[in-house]
């Protein structure tokens, strides 16, 4: 099994430009990850300047980039803001096809007090399935995911419900996107998260492995010291032949000594599991 982390306990010094994104392959490499995960907010632009020597760095480390998180949000009450959000994404599929990343994780869009709960499934499915044949175009796979609220947006998200993330998922089943499950969302939206997990089990391509303090409540904690079902999750995704890439969502705020410690209690989990 391969393992990558989305390192949001070293958010700040990425983005800060402290630690480059080859800095933090080597450090996921000498913990024994397979690959690691980024955010577009870590990307400074597009040039040829910048990716070249990005390119030429990350494949130095012998690291491969397994996910890129990016912000679409579909159900903004603006349509020409839509637009926007939809050539943003189209932007960052283009810039995960030239650094060679595999996933893409896109959103269905924040929660804003103008959008009803109608318009809102519509709009989120609506962007979802015009991005798809893009992502085909440029040969990444877009991976739509239970989400909660990023730091780059006001308003959590729009599908954090789970009854609206699985109308989500249906309304997007017949396209080539597939689903990125976060194990710990659910469970913060006060869901059973094994329960969810059966409805979009044949359709999930990579899984962000995250823990919570309590059921629900947003309260990250450090993974395997929450309440989040993880062993019995990745005994039913071994069940169903899950192959994918499990992708760490480190937040416990510990930085690289709980990324460690993550990877540690991952990797004994699946292996017991």
């Amino acid at each position: 099994m391969r393992i990558s982390c989305l390192p949001v306990s070293i958010f700040d010094e990425i983005c800060s430009g402290k630690m480059t994104i080859p800095q933090w392959a080597e450090e996921a490499k000498k913990i024994g990850y397979d690959g690691i995960d980024i955010s577009a907010m870590f990307l400074k632009n597009h040039t040829a300047s910048y990716l070249g020597p990005l390119k030429k760095a990350l494949k130095a480390t012998g690291m491969p980039i397994a996910m890129m998180t990016t912000y679409p949000d579909f159900t903004h009450p603006d349509p020409m803001q839509r637009e926007r959000e939809f050539d943003y994404l189209v932007h960052d599929i283009a810039i995960a096809s030239e650094l060679g990343i595999e996933n893409l994780r896109i959103l269905a869009g924040q929660a804003h007090p103008q959008t009803g709960i109608e318009e809102g499934v519509a709009l989120a499915v609506e962007g979802i399935r015009r991005a798809a044949p893009i992502g085909e175009k440029y040969g990444v796979r877009l991976v739509y995911e239970d989400h909660a609220k990023p730091g780059a947006w006001d308003y959590i998200d729009f599908s954090y419900p789970p009854e609206l993330f699985l109308r989500v998922c249906e309304g997007i089943r017949d396209t080539s996107v597939r689903i990125n499950y976060d194990t710990g969302n659910i469970t913060a939206a006060g869901g059973d998260t094994l329960e969810v997990l059966e409805k979009v089990i044949d359709r999930v391509a990579t899984i962000h492995v995250s823990d919570m303090t309590e059921k629900g409540k947003f309260e990250p904690t450090a993974i395997g010291k929450g309440v989040v079902p993880n062993r019995e999750i990745f005994s039913r995704l071994k069940q169903a032949g899950f192959d994918g890439w499990l992708c760490i969502e480190e937040a416990s705020g510990r930085g690289l000594e709980g990324i460690q410690e993550a990877w540690s209690f991952v990797r004994s989990a699946w292996d017991e599991a």
